[in-house]
């Protein structure tokens, strides 16, 4: 067995947009949005490519991470360049074998040596935290609705990365897809059935609770 991570090449732009829609399809609300995510990171300025990269094993795709810049806005209107990761997908066949951990682990070694400063992002704390990603509550950072939640998390890539930044995280509208265009993209893969499922509610929790923790 093989396991290759790599720059992704145009050739394979469909097979991951495909194993993207897999991963997520149903996961966090019916059907997924990943997919149109992916495609729409590729053409936006926001796009770090040196820092996005594919999973192979055995010389086959199964799983990507994509990066883009994002900002964090002071209370003067001061911009402090951040980057943020997202989404990563693993193949279902493939999840839950560390696959996942491989990309994110390079991704950020990779991050520091190119001097990147801090990564700011949203997901479950459970997948985060063991990399070192805490509340961004810590730092004074709130999402622009003025509020701290517990799933917006941070990095500092370097001591001190975040001393002296507060304000608001705002990430790239590349991530903002509108529902319309979702539609018509979704219709050019095989059709899926879209299902409510229980565990979609634990999501909708996820990014809802507030920080109550005292840094």
């Amino acid at each position: 067995m093989t396991i290759t991570i790599r720059h992704e090449k145009e050739k394979d732009h469909r097979i991951v947009e495909e194993i993207t829609r897999e991963a997520f399809w149903n996961l966090y609300f019916p059907g997924a949005v990943e997919h149109l995510l992916v495609h729409n990171i590729r053409k936006h300025p926001d796009f770090i490519p040196e820092l996005s990269f594919v999973i192979a094993l055995d010389n086959e795709i199964i799983g990507s991470i994509f990066y883009t810049k994002a900002k964090v806005i002071d209370k003067h209107g001061g911009v402090h360049p951040i980057i943020t990761f997202g989404p990563v997908s693993i193949s279902p066949e493939y999840q839950r074998q560390g696959f996942g951990r491989m990309l994110i682990e390079h991704s950020l070694a990779e991050a520091k040596r190119l001097g990147f400063n801090a990564i700011i992002l949203g997901g479950f704390t459970y997948h985060y935290h063991p990399y070192g990603f805490v509340g961004t509550k810590k730092y004074n950072i709130s999402m622009p609705d003025g509020k701290f939640y517990t799933g917006v998390m941070a990095l500092p890539l370097f001591e001190g990365a975040l001393d002296g930044i507060s304000g608001s995280v705002h990430f790239s509208e590349a991530m903002y897809p509108y529902e319309s265009i979702l539609n018509d993209f979704d219709k050019t893969f095989p059709p899926k059935e879209k299902k409510v499922l229980p565990h979609q509610s634990d999501f909708e929790k996820a990014v809802s609770e507030i920080d109550t923790y005292d840094y």
